[in-house]
């Protein structure tokens, strides 16, 4: 009975239009009454629910989901195990351990120094921590160096004593380095707060109610999305800056994923966009002390109705940009497509990239995930192309047969070899076969070299792009110097 209901629900996640007569609505407040025991039967549950949260028929089905959702904690047995899968993880009422940065690690525990505690039952090599404790409590060398099996908890928890924790006191002592050294893992509660995947929400106006099916990647043009009219953008103030910045970092570590921008974002200079159907990005760069030498760097996330949906990362040079574009695996039936080109669109008209890359590992490179959704196709049937001479053949052969044969589909075999390589896309501004063999590690090794040191100036990410735009001669010599040696 509990597997039907949850057949039936999920078939909702495909059909969209009009509100009709409230059979979802009807079907919801049902499955709001009914226990579901094992945990991959509540996973399943949270993702759909999650989903038509994200993408609602109507505002009475967007209030049953998080009603649903809110009070998911209520529904978690003991078998936590399964919850833990990074698909899933994040869910209330769950827990996951996982080894975070230094940074990551302290933001999170001055926000819930209750739910996240070092977790010494997982921790496999506690005496990388000898070294470390011993430089703030000295008498600790009787025991270290010397006894097998030292106990650091009980070390640590006789030194702060009562009104503290173990994880607070290293984090006050240990520096990042120092920190990162111990390799700790950390246990995060997710509890019934809002710090969970099941009640993250940004607050919005209103919902964008989907009366009409959901966009494909066939209604889709990546090159009127960037020729199209400006996104609207305006600039956080500091305080709501702060909130989205946390929010960020919440929904990116208890997925176990840290970017390097969302642990060191550039707080002054937040922004937001309102793509439309109800999708807000809100992405940054970094500030300078955590600038790269070369490269300008900006992250973001983007929502759904208020739900996480996804992340991005842009790493620029000159017009070029490489862009890495995760969407979360419970919205992969969503309007993955139409987020994506809109992405590009800002970033087109916030940093004047003409160049767009995609790294090998996004579409399949020693990367299953990739090569099991098939994404080189998805960027392929967006305009993008093969900068390898032999993979732009297969790509030709593949493109014949599909032709051919009507629901034909490439093997995993040649899924992996369609990734063996970069592929772009170019609008009008760049040269068609400018960036295909250049590559940052190539450039940066030669720089290291002394031939021509790089300087960052002043100045935020997006100014020090524009400014490199204008160099054409510092094009030239660096676009020169990255080409990469052919075998």
């Amino acid at each position: 009975m509990s597997r039907d209901l949850l057949d039936r629900l999920d078939l909702w996640k495909s059909r969209f239009g009009p509100a009709g007569d409230g059979q979802l609505e009807r079907l919801l407040a049902q499955i709001a009454r009914r226990r579901f025991r094992d945990a991959p039967s509540l996973i399943r549950l949270h993702e759909t629910l999650l989903f038509l949260r994200a993408y609602p028929r109507s505002s009475e089905v967007a209030r049953l989901a998080d009603e649903i959702l809110f009070s998911f904690a209520d529904r978690i047995g003991d078998d936590m195990e399964p919850f833990e899968d990074p698909e899933v993880s994040g869910i209330a009422g769950t827990s996951l351990t996982a080894v975070f940065s230094y940074e990551v690690a302290r933001r999170l525990a001055a926000r819930y120094p209750r739910a996240v505690e070092i977790a010494w039952d997982r921790y496999d090599e506690p005496d990388r921590m000898g070294n470390v404790v011993c430089r703030f409590l000295p008498m600790l060398k009787e025991d270290y160096p010397v006894e097998a099996h030292v106990p650091f908890q009980e070390w640590i928890a006789q030194a702060h004593g009562r009104g503290s924790s173990d994880l607070a006191w290293l984090l006050n002592r240990a520096n990042a380095e120092l920190f990162e050294s111990m390799q700790v893992p950390l246990t995060w509660r997710m509890g019934a707060s809002r710090a969970s995947r099941s009640r993250l929400r940004i607050p919005v106006r209103s919902l964008y109610l989907h009366s009409e099916p959901l966009l494909r990647r066939s209604d889709v043009s990546l090159a009127q999305e960037l020729h199209a009219a400006p996104l609207p953008i305006r600039r956080l103030a500091r305080p709501e800056a702060r909130r989205i910045l946390d929010l960020i970092l919440d929904t990116s570590a208890m997925r176990y994923r840290e970017l390097y921008g969302f642990s060191h974002p550039e707080e002054t200079r937040v922004f937001h966009a309102a793509a439309g159907r109800g999708v807000d990005i809100y992405f940054f760069g970094v500030p300078p002390e955590w600038r790269l030498p070369l490269r300008a760097y900006h992250g973001g996330m983007f929502f759904k109705n208020g739900v996480p949906a996804g992340y991005v990362e842009l790493l620029s040079l000159f017009e070029r940009a490489e862009v890495g574009f995760n969407l979360y695996y419970t919205f992969r039936e969503g309007e993955s497509a139409w987020i994506y080109a809109r992405l590009l669109r800002l970033f087109r008209q916030v940093l004047g990239v003409t160049c767009f890359s995609v790294d090998p590992y996004q579409i399949g490179h020693e990367n299953s995930e990739a090569v099991d959704s098939g994404a080189f196709w998805f960027y392929r049937k967006l305009g993008f192309r093969a900068t390898n001479p032999q993979v732009a053949g297969l790509v030709e052969r593949e493109e014949s047969r599909m032709r051919q044969t009507p629901g034909y589909r490439s093997s995993r075999r040649t899924l992996e070899r369609l990734a063996e390589g970069y592929i772009l896309y170019e609008m009008p501004g760049t040269e068609s076969g400018d960036w295909d063999h250049f590559r940052i590690r190539t450039l940066a090794q030669k720089l290291q070299r002394g031939i021509l040191p790089p300087a960052k100036p002043r100045g935020s990410e997006s100014q020090y792009l524009r400014r490199m735009q204008k160099d054409i001669r510092l094009r030239a010599q660096w676009l020169k110097l990255g080409q990469e040696r052919k075998s």
